[in-house]
């Protein structure tokens, strides 16, 4: 299977889906990120905890991650070991097409994962050793100039959302020993996530939850990796840059996602995905 170097740009350039065998010797630095697609993060080998949405998985060779539109999430790469892994990256118009094809929802594992907050599958070793089969006949198919390679390559990646599926509404309740989170912090996650077009400044927000400020902020870094303002201002722009996609105006994405000042917010978006809103809406 062709491996390849690792991009942190972490931009999807085809239109449907793209498949990433990526290798590193040397631990990489990813930075805390999303986009507006959904990736599945298959893990072949390292010594990776992986931060989602404040909760921290520890991996094992052959779990799979399973991450949406908006998510916040990070790597968390250590020496010793080479560190291995495929990505595969999904636009809606992929997973429409199959609906429209097969009348079959293969995003509702990625929705109920979403709705659960955990994202975690540990497939067994059967499976395992099918996904990468599949995903070797995959990328031999995506690099192959014959006649219907490009078909091939939508076949096998539909087969391996099959089993992928499977998979994770198969998990064993055993895997969730391997997480690292803490409930209050969840529980302040969920409300920002419902709340971002309110004020959610931390004095407001440490006197809703009964909590110290200072301690509130202490826990939140130590859990998700970010500051509790770096947190709401990720989420806001993805919901902003999401709003975009669908046909809101700068201007009411930038007042439905809690922006006060709209200076403030062009420079805030450029600074996150590289362009002003304008552009990144046409």
């Amino acid at each position: 299977m062709h491996k390849e170097q690792f991009n942190p740009s972490q931009i999807m350039n085809e239109r449907y889906y793209e498949f990433h065998h990526t290798y590193n010797e040397v631990p990489p630095v990813v930075e805390f990120h999303q986009h507006p697609f959904y990736e599945i993060f298959f893990f072949l080998s390292g010594n990776v905890n992986y931060i989602i949405e404040g909760r921290s998985y520890k991996l094992r060779p052959g779990d799979i991650l399973l991450t949406s539109s908006s998510e916040i999430h990070r790597p968390d790469i250590f020496p010793g070991k080479p560190y291995e892994r495929i990505v595969i990256w999904l636009a809606d118009d992929f997973f429409e097409a199959l609906h429209d094809f097969f009348d079959e929802d293969f995003t509702a594992c990625f929705t109920d994962a979403a709705l659960k907050d955990y994202r975690l599958i540990r497939p067994d070793s059967g499976n395992i050793a099918y996904l990468m089969q599949l995903c070797s006949q995959m990328s031999d198919a995506k690099r192959s100039k014959e006649m219907g390679s490009t078909a091939l390559a939508s076949a096998y990646l539909t087969q391996f959302l099959v089993y992928v599926s499977r998979a994770y509404y198969d998990a064993p309740d055993s895997v969730k020993h391997d997480i690292t989170e803490n409930e209050k912090v969840n529980q302040l996650i969920t409300y920002i996530n419902e709340n971002l077009c309110e004020e959610l400044s931390l004095d407001q927000l440490a006197c809703k939850f009964y909590i110290s400020k200072y301690y509130l902020s202490r826990q939140f870094k130590q859990f998700t990796g970010l500051s509790l303002y770096q947190y709401i201002m990720k989420k806001r722009l993805s919901l902003a840059r999401n709003m975009l996609r669908t046909g809101s105006s700068v201007m009411d994405a930038c007042l439905y996602c809690g922006f006060n000042d709209y200076s403030n917010f062009l420079k805030a978006f450029k600074r996150e995905f590289g362009q002003n809103p304008r552009n990144y809406a046409k």
